[in-house]
C-alpha cells in the first residue's frame, strides 16, 4: 500500500478544489497515483468543479454570524464580482457562516464536512459552482466564543470586521466601523510582535544616527518614534476617525467599554490576481 502524505493531500486538494478526506480517499483508492486520484475526484465530485478549481478566485464577499455568545466571520472568494453579488452566492456564504458558528470546525479542510441543513458545506459548495460557473472557494475564517459581547460591522459586502468587547454596544459597533477604516493590527502595545517593533527600532536608530546627533538625543529620538509606530498600528493608540481629537482608548474609557479581541477581513486581500491584457488577446484571436 502507497504511504499517502499530507503534501500529496494537500497537493491535490489545491488541484481540484475538494476536501481534504476526499483527497486522502482519492489518492488511497489510486495508491498514491495522483493523476489518478485526480480522475477519481473528477468522476465522483463532478467534472464542473475540477476544471474550475485552478482558476483564481480574488473577488466574493465577508459575512458574519452571531449566536449570543458565539460568532463568526468568513471569506468566500468567488472569481467574479457579477457572481459575488448573486443571490445564491450570498446564502452559501451565509450558510458557512452559520456553520462555522454551530459546528466549531478546527480549520477551513473541517469546515468541509460540517452539516448545513441536510447536507455539508462542501457539498453546497459543489452545488453553487455548478450552478454558477465559477471557482468558489472558502479562504478563511475565525470564531469567538466569548464570554463578553459580540459586534459585527459590515462594510457593503468587502470589509467585515468582528469585535468581542464588553460594555456599550453601539460604541462598540463605531470602533468597528473605525477598525475597518484604519485597520489597526491588533488592540495593543503589548500584542505587537516584538520582531517588528525590534526591526523598527533598528531602523529608527539608523537614521538618528545619520543625523549626526549625541547619542543622549538618539536615544530619546528612537523611543519618541517606537511611540509613533505603536500609537498607529494599535487600536488603542489611534485616533478615533469619528472624532480625530481622541483616541479609542481615551473614548472607550469614556464610555465604560472594552475591546478584547477583534478580526478584520477585506476580501481578497493577499491574492495575487492575474492581470488580463484583453488587447493583446484581441490582437492573438484576429491573427487565428
Amino acid at each position: 500500500m502507497a504511504t499517502i502524505t499530507a503534501k500529496m493531500v494537500g497537493d491535490l486538494r489545491a488541484a481540484t478544489g475538494l476536501g481534504m478526506m476526499e483527497c486522502k480517499k482519492a489518492l488511497v483508492e489510486a495508491e498514491g497515483n495522483f493523476e489518478k486520484a485526480e480522475e477519481i475526484l473528477r468522476i465522483k465530485s463532478g467534472a464542473k468543479a475540477g476544471k474550475l478549481a485552478g482558476r483564481t478566485a480574488a473577488e466574493g464577499i465577508i459575512v458574519s454570524a452571531i449566536n449570543g455568545q458565539v460568532g463568526a466571520l468568513v471569506e468566500i472568494n468567488c472569481e467574479t464580482d457579477f457572481v459575488a453579488k448573486d443571490d445564491s452566492f450570498k446564502a452559501f456564504a451565509q450558510a458557512v457562516a452559520e456553520a462555522v458558528v454551530a459546528g466549531n470546525p478546527a480549520d477551513v479542510a473541517a469546515l468541509a464536512d460540517v452539516a448545513s441543513g441536510e447536507t455539508t458545506v462542501e457539498e453546497l459548495r459543489k452545488a453553487v459552482i455548478a450552478k454558477l460557473g465559477e471557482n468558489i472557494t472558502v479562504r478563511r475564517f475565525v470564531r469567538y466564543n466569548t464570554e463578553n459581547q459580540l459586534v459585527a460591522y459590515m462594510h457593503g459586502a468587502k470589509i467585515g470586521v468582528l469585535v468581542d468587547f464588553a460594555g456599550d454596544a453601539e460604541v462598540a459597533r463605531q470602533v468597528a466601523m473605525h477598525i475597518a477604516a484604519a485597520r489597526p493590527q491588533c488592540v495593543s502595545a503589548d500584542q505587537v510582535d516584538p520582531e517588528l517593533i525590534a526591526k523598527e527600532r533598528h531602523i529608527y536608530e539608523e537614521q538618528a544616527a545619520q543625523e549626526g546627533k549625541p547619542a543622549a538625543i538618539v536615544a530619546k529620538m528612537v523611543e519618541g518614534r517606537v511611540r509613533k509606530y505603536l500609537a498607529e498600528v494599535t487600536l488603542l493608540g489611534q485616533q478615533f476617525v469619528m472624532n480625530p481629537d481622541v483616541t479609542v482608548e481615551k473614548l472607550l474609557q469614556e464610555k465604560n467599554t472594552s475591546v478584547a479581541a477583534f478580526t478584520a477581513y477585506h476580501v481578497g486581500e493577499g491574492i495575487e490576481k492575474a492581470v488580463v491584457d484583453y488587447a493583446a488577446e484581441v490582437a492573438a484571436a484576429a491573427k487565428v
